[in-house]
């Protein structure tokens, strides 16, 4: 790309930009190695001779071609990989590679067959024995089978417990397979299997979630067990299994969310993942003498596909911060008091307020996502290696994955479509990039725990805390933990200490992130505090615990998401820090990152500054000074948005969007995919020999008189 054919608006963006991208970039990657490693990949997949990953004609395309075509992506995926070496590293799999996620990003396109990775696989890993691991990991690191999570009925989602698939014990003695078999049926409408990615057309085996009935008739709850779908020769249905796509969603069409109902179908009892539960030849149940460090290691294994969530959480909301940003610089509304130039949208306060704090956010996202995954990894690395690892550190990763997934996952949501209507006409355009990123993301807030649910599971392991610093217990367990943040400002409120407040006498110092950070702890911990007041209260009078549980839910809310941000921001400015101390970053980089976690907390305490003058923490004159912090802190990041947008590296081909390239050239680029539309092929358009024609030459709107009525 050359100087002559940028858009001159963005040429002179990125002039005024006070920081080097590419030191940001380095960041992001994980270091200069990492962003070099990155972009050979990204080359490797959009300069693929075969064509097959070109994404052009995407928004032209019937569902059932997409799902075809990303199958066909999926498997050039594997083929290159094999070509070029990738996963030689891991013995061959592809998957364990950390090249793998590189390649899925640039391949800027969903794969129907994302289930086996993401869920299948870990699930093998984590919870069968080695004997089975031994058996089938080969079998998925060469693509033999295929895999999917089937937890999810047509009834049933998040109540595990109420799931009604079955597997049934069968002897060798009474008919069943040699050794015993388990027999998996879908006893009602309601049980059948309903929502699982990749389960409709795609997968051959699922890991099926059912309940077992032992040889005793006795049913055990919930377990694993790998079920066969199809024939690993032909794809054919195994006898009694029905799998389908659930048809059209809102999103994420190149997946096959599927349906699957069993009949009668058998599969062999060592099926059955064993890990931590058996079943022996008679029917025998019995639980594994298993170690505490054991289970934590399966816990912490499936807490981290969350982390992964707020990860992507950060990228999807970048993605779209950076479509409607360099959007907003190039398009121009309304003119100067001169009335013969027009201004850049991206000049308007309004425009910066929708699109800045989104844009802070992706950035404060990345931080707290990357740092769930490496305490997870490190609490997974010591159990294994048998150091100690207390059950207020897991408990508390619990709390902390559940949290952020929840409110990343709705403030991305949000974020995202805001940037789609800040685009305004033009953001309507599946050409704009916008529509399908929006809705193939509106799935992230109900995956892996619905976001209204999931902040129950923060308060009842804050509560926990709570009640140990009102008790006075031995509280040296949660040091490590991230709720420990919490204790000076719960001891304060339980015990009467002295009365906290925002420590800022002036208009400059509510900028100050130390004092902000105070303010988003105090706040955390005084809502909690509430939800164990509000508890208390109604089981005094009378109340039972699970109608005091419903009656608090809406405060639980309110409590899980003043921790998230607490945690999201603590994360943020400890990251700049950490990163500026180890030289990743210069000065530059790290002042125009502070000055996002700055309007990011000030952003977010002027939507819910009730929740912080309820108790004159802040009074009414900080909330002004918020509000004009607020204003300030825009026009500080409006020389660099275009810049940090840049520095995220997404390339035109992964970004797929007409209003979003990175040469500005956004009108032509429109243009070109308004001609490309099939529906414009040809000078008579489909439809009028069949139909118009009738009207404009066959005249049967003719009016020719007052005709019957009926």
């Amino acid at each position: 790309m050359t100087a002559t054919t940028m858009n001159p608006d963005l040429q002179r963006e990125r002039s005024t930009a006070t920081f080097s991208t590419e030191r940001i970039t380095n960041l992001l990657d994980g270091g200069a190695d990492r962003t070099h490693r990155r972009r050979q990949l990204e080359a490797v997949i959009a300069r693929d001779p075969s064509g097959v990953f070109s994404n052009d004609d995407n928004y032209y395309l019937h569902r059932t071609d997409r799902h075809v075509r990303s199958l066909a992506k999926h498997v050039r995926l594997v083929e290159l990989c094999r070509k070029l070496g990738i996963g030689d590293e891991c013995d061959g799999d592809i998957i364990a590679s950390n090249d793998f996620p590189l390649l899925l990003n640039a391949i800027a396109d969903d794969l129907p067959t994302s289930l086996h990775w993401v869920m299948f696989v870990p699930n093998i890993k984590s919870l069968c024995d080695e004997e089975q691991q031994k058996k089938w990991l080969p079998l998925c690191r060469d693509w033999r089978m295929v895999g999917c999570y089937a937890q999810t009925e047509l009834g049933h989602g998040s109540n595990v417990r109420a799931l009604e698939t079955t597997a049934t014990f069968v002897p060798e003695s009474k008919g069943g397979m040699k050794g015993g078999s388990w027999i998996i049926n879908s006893p009602t409408l309601t049980s059948y299997k309903f929502w699982p990615g990749t389960l409709g057309r795609t997968a051959n085996h699922a890991m099926v979630i059912a309940n077992l009935i032992d040889g005793k008739g006795i049913n055990r709850g919930v377990h694993n067990f790998l079920v066969p779908l199809r024939s690993m020769k032909d794809h054919s249905f195994l006898p009694g299994v029905t799998t389908g796509d659930i048809g059209p969603k809102i999103g994420y069409q190149v997946m096959d969310n599927g349906f699957a109902a069993f009949d009668n179908v058998r599969v062999p009892r060592r099926n059955m993942a064993m890990r931590f539960a058996a079943v022996d030849e008679q029917g025998v149940y019995t639980k594994k003498n298993r170690s505490d460090a054991a289970a934590k290691v399966t816990y912490i294994t499936m807490m981290q596909v969350r982390a992964y969530i707020c990860n992507e959480a950060s990228k999807n909301l970048a993605l779209a911060c950076t479509i409607s940003i360099r959007y907003s610089a190039v398009r121009r509304q309304g003119f100067a008091e001169d009335g013969k130039k027009e201004l850049q949208i991206l000049d308007y306060k309004q425009q910066q307020h929708r699109l800045f704090p989104r844009l802070a956010a992706s950035y404060c996202f990345f931080f707290s996502g990357r740092k769930l995954l490496a305490t997870l990894k490190d609490v997974e690395s010591r159990l294994i290696s048998g150091k100690p690892v207390t059950k207020a550190e897991v408990t508390d990763l619990h709390a902390s994955s559940s949290g952020l997934k929840s409110y990343t996952t709705t403030v991305a949501a949000d974020g995202m479509e805001d940037c789609r209507k800040a685009c305004g006409g033009h953001g309507f355009l599946q050409s704009s990039g916008l529509p399908e990123l929006v809705t193939t993301y509106l799935q992230s807030p109900t995956v892996e725990g619905d976001n209204h649910m999931l902040p129950q599971q923060v308060v009842k392991v804050l509560l926990k805390l709570v009640e140990a610093v009102q008790g006075g217990e031995e509280i040296s367990d949660y040091k490590p933990c991230d709720s420990y943040g919490l204790v000076p400002s719960l001891s304060s409120i339980l015990h009467g200490g002295a009365k906290e407040s925002y420590n800022c006498v002036s208009s400059d110092q509510v900028m100050n992130l130390p004092a902000v950070l105070k303010a988003f702890c105090h706040r955390a911990s005084r809502l909690l505090v509430e939800c164990a007041s509000q508890l208390q209260q109604s089981v005094s009078k009378g109340k039972s615990v699970q109608e005091a549980w419903n009656l608090c839910l809406v405060q639980m809310a309110r409590t899980s998401r003043a921790y998230s941000q607490y945690l999201l921001l603590r994360d943020f400015v400890d990251g700049v820090k950490e990163e500026s101390a180890n030289g990743v970053m210069k000065a530059p980089e790290a002042a125009v990152l502070r000055d996002l976690a700055r309007l990011l907390a000030l952003y977010w305490m002027e939507g819910e500054m009730g929740d912080f003058m309820e108790d004159g923490f802040v009074t009414a004159e900080q909330s002004r000074w918020i509000r004009r912090g607020v204003l300030t802190l825009l026009d500080e990041i409006r020389p660099n948005a275009v810049a940090l947008v840049d520095a995220r590296d997404f390339s035109d081909f992964r970004l797929r969007s007409a209003i979003g390239r990175k040469d500005g050239n956004v009108y032509e680029a429109i243009m070109e995919a308004a001609r490309r539309d099939p529906l414009n092929k040809g000078d008579v358009g489909p439809g009028y020999h069949e139909h118009l024609k009738k009207l404009y030459v066959g005249g049967i709107g003719d009016y020719t008189g007052t005709a019957s009525r009926l």
